[in-house]
């Protein structure tokens, strides 16, 4: 079969080094028979032709962990209404009350998460603003 002369641009001239542990080199090579294709083809497809999840920005990230730390103190207040309960001691709170807010505070933060990943206009951010790729 003759020799096809590709573009210049498309000729692969460029070495990327990335370190695997041992397992990851197992699993890359399984991968690739699996796929067929060799790991340089793979690591290429899934790297280059896949989309990026979207990042959340840093307010919704410190409001989604806030959240959370709030989610932890009612739990702990459910435990303590319980505890009081089966001791058969007035509890701190009412319990149906508590777990009408632990359902509210959960999906405020399913609400955050959804909203940032669904939002187009991250691309708008600055460059570096939430995160960056180790260089080294």
């Amino acid at each position: 079969m003759a020799n096809r002369k590709q573009s210049k641009a498309l000729v692969r001239k460029h070495i990327f080094p990335v370190r695997l542990s041992d397992i990851e080199l197992d699993l890359l090579r399984i991968k690739s028979l699996d796929a067929g294709m060799s790991a340089s083809e793979l690591m290429r497809r899934n790297a280059l032709m896949r989309p990026l999840p979207k990042r959340l920005s840093k307010i919704s990230l410190q409001t989604y962990w806030e959240l959370g730390q709030i989610g932890n103190n009612l739990n702990q207040l459910v435990k303590a209404t319980n505890t009081a309960i089966k001791m058969g001691r007035t509890p701190p709170a009412k319990p149906e009350l508590l777990q009408e807010l632990l359902e509210v505070l959960h999906q405020c933060r399913r609400e955050i998460a959804q909203a940032d990943t669904e939002s187009d206009d991250w691309e708008d951010e600055e460059e570096g603003d939430d995160w960056e790729a180790d260089e080294g």
